[in-house]
């Protein structure tokens, strides 16, 4: 059958006005064409829906029932068309984000993870706390739209940009001498008992932190290697040994520990947004990465040029 979505319009509307003249009124055309539409709409079904006389339009049993089938058929176009631009939107859906266990202690990501909640409700948030490194695979296949990760080598496939440059600070018993200080050298850290992430657990920090001691000639002095750092945080509690970790750790805060400023001025550590670069990101990840930059730069407004640079793409 060659039934179009016109002929329903145009069979509703003369079936709702039970009259040609108001029904084209309504559809904005004139009468001719409209019953030459019905006449074809009969031909194409094979039975005569509406009853006419000079003086009025009725529905016939095929009629009544063509006309509530049609309402529905006109509906469920109408829903499935608000379904896909909300879709096209970012209005519904799904969004995958991988991030570090570090990620959520930040206040942009935090804030635009509560902010995304209550603007855009329909959509389901799929969080999965995965190390840096482990990212990275995910995210090349298309099971994560987009990644929190800590600054590291990625792959041309992917896309990056800076959400947070932060400072990394000490981690110290109380009852260390250390902890009186006002600041601590990593010269000193690198002296004592050190607790630290396993190499094998993937995470960012491991090569950033590493990295840095290296830069100046350090190599620390480790006995615990753990893969969460919220555990590193609880054996530097208990006095095994200190360590170092991103200043947005430090709302973590435990009577037996002490935070310590870093005297070394590049004693940082940076936060991206990663995502792959050949495929065009969902409506529902732009809206996201959009609300996490402007809280970052909400945070920090001086740098706010300087992260906008940073789009960019890192080689591995």
């Amino acid at each position: 059958m060659n039934i179009e979505l016109r002929h329903l319009r145009y069979f509703v509307a003369v079936a709702e006005e039970l009259h040609f003249g108001r029904a084209a009124a309504r559809l904005n055309i004139s009468q001719p064409p409209l019953s030459q539409q019905i006449q074809q709409l009969e031909q194409e079904i094979g039975a005569c829906l509406l009853a006419r006389t000079r003086r009025s339009v009725s529905l016939t049993p095929a009629g009544t029932q063509f006309l509530a089938d049609s309402r529905q058929i006109l509906s469920q176009v109408e829903a499935a068309a608000t379904r896909a631009a909300r879709l096209h939107q970012g209005e519904t859906g799904e969004l995958r984000i991988g991030f570090t266990s570090s990620a959520p202690f930040i206040k942009p990501v935090s804030d635009s993870l509560s902010a995304y909640r209550q603007r855009y409700p329909d959509v389901h948030i799929q969080t999965l706390e995965i190390n840096t490194r482990a990212q990275i695979g995910p995210l090349n296949d298309g099971a994560l739209d987009l990644g929190l990760m800590r600054n590291t080598a990625l792959p041309a496939s992917l896309a990056w940009q800076l959400i947070l440059r932060e400072p990394l600070l000490a981690m110290i018993p109380r009852d260390h001498p250390l902890a009186a200080q006002p600041t601590v050298s990593l010269r000193q850290l690198a002296s004592e008992p050190f607790v630290f992430f396993d190499p094998h657990v993937g995470t960012g920090l491991y090569d950033d932190i590493l990295g840095l001691l290296r830069r100046y000639g350090l190599s620390p002095y480790i006995t615990q290697e753990v893969g969460e750092a919220m555990t590193i945080i609880g054996l530097v509690a208990a006095g095994l040994g200190v360590s170092i970790l991103p200043a947005s750790f430090q709302r973590v805060q435990l009577e037996e520990m002490r935070w310590v400023p870093i005297e070394e001025p590049d004693a940082v550590s940076e936060m991206w947004l990663v995502w792959p670069a050949h495929r065009e990101r969902s409506q529902a990840a732009e809206r996201f990465a959009a609300l996490v930059t402007e809280a970052a730069f909400s945070l920090n407004p001086a740098a706010a040029a300087a992260q906008k640079c940073a789009l960019n793409h890192k080689p591995g």
